[in-house]
């Protein structure tokens, strides 16, 4: 597997490159819907899926981009549980030495229905319990992604910073209508922040994604603010830089994940030392990517399928406009990864949970 860090790693270096915890879920995605559920009615799906989900989506998405991942969080004592388990551990790779199964305890499920570019979800799961859901001491690591809440603070985000941690965090959706960054704690834990634009819109008061982007660089060194179907923009707090880079358009199969894959996709091109705009624009990449594919974890994409979408584009035969910008773009990927080979074909998200590998 191509390792991005493998340059600059050094034998000081900790055995962890990115730590995170939170809430494994079993996905189970169903496509191809005309449109949302009718009440008193039954729609069929042309497409279904299941797979690991929660943070899980994180996880995959880290791992199958060559950073070595480490996942602290509670297990289902299930099927599902042993499902997700096996898929994370001997599937992806990803450290669980920091999880546990909890006995007796069953798996957390969300069902999630795409139709319209959107989708609509259902969970049903009830919390672990608290001695097991406890969260251990976070590791050394270069780097620590978390979801900040509003109105709580995490404990373990701060101790990972003094630790020496880079910390890249989202946020969830403000329940309160508060909208106040004073009530999120662990920002100033933060070395980058990426809400989507409504989030930041809203904690800002700013009109356009852009400038929300640079106030938030007055409270965090680094702001990115995902625009869906428009993009992304950022703004560096320490060194007034701004970029901002459109999508890549694809056929979008299931949304679901693509934002944990834009994070995952920027931490690892961060760590690896490279320019804001390339960042952001391998980030927007590999999001758009993981929507042509069902699942949230199961979709992310690998270093191979990235260099094949990057041999696609870069093929001289039948380059339109379009494509010749793109080839400018993600020209600094096709250098890297124009030798990049298979070495497995990646799992994908199954109707059935989990066929039994020969």
């Amino acid at each position: 597997m191509y390792d991005p860090l493998a340059p600059i790693r050094s034998a000081e270096d900790p055995r962890c490159d990115v730590y995170l915890t939170g809430t494994v879920f079993l996905d189970i995605i169903f496509t191809g819907l005309d449109s949302a559920p009718v009440r008193g009615t039954e729609s069929w799906a042309r497409g279904m899926g299941s797979s690991p989900g929660g943070v899980a989506n994180m996880a995959t998405a880290l791992a199958r981009l060559g950073l070595r991942t480490h996942l602290a969080a509670a297990f289902g004592d299930d099927v599902y549980g042993a499902y997700c388990w096996e898929a994370l551990s001997e599937g992806e790779g990803v450290d669980l030495s920091l999880s546990r199964t909890v006995p007796g305890w069953h798996s957390p499920v969300t069902v999630s229905m795409a139709y319209e570019g959107e989708r609509t979800m259902v969970t049903h799961g009830h919390e672990a319990p608290f001695e097991e859901a406890a969260v251990v001491e976070p590791p050394p690591s270069i780097a620590a992604v978390a979801s900040l809440l509003p109105g709580a603070e995490q404990p373990w985000i701060g101790r990972a910073a003094e630790r020496g941690s880079l910390i890249f965090a989202d946020v969830g959706w403000d329940d309160s209508g508060r909208w106040d960054l004073g009530g999120l704690p662990d920002l100033r834990h933060c070395d980058a922040f990426l809400p989507n634009a409504g989030e930041a819109m809203r904690y800002t008061g700013r009109d356009t994604p852009q400038a929300a982007a640079r106030a938030l660089a007055e409270h965090v060194p680094l702001a990115v603010v995902t625009m869906g179907a428009q993009g992304v923009c950022a703004a560096d707090g320490r060194t007034g830089e701004t970029a901002e880079v459109p999508s890549v358009a694809v056929e979008a199969l299931d949304p679901t994940g693509a934002g944990d894959v834009f994070t995952a996709g920027f931490v690892t091109a961060t760590l690896a030392g490279w320019p804001l705009s390339d960042r952001l624009a391998f980030a927007s990449l590999a999001a758009a990517l993981s929507v042509k594919e069902f699942g949230g974890s199961l979709s992310a994409p690998g270093w191979a399928e990235i260099a094949d979408w990057c041999r696609r584009v870069h093929t001289p035969c039948g380059m339109g406009p379009d494509t010749r910008a793109e080839q400018c773009r993600y020209g600094f990927l096709w250098d890297l990864l124009r030798r990049t080979d298979r070495p497995w074909p990646l799992r994908r998200a199954l109707p059935t949970v989990g066929f039994r590998q020969p």
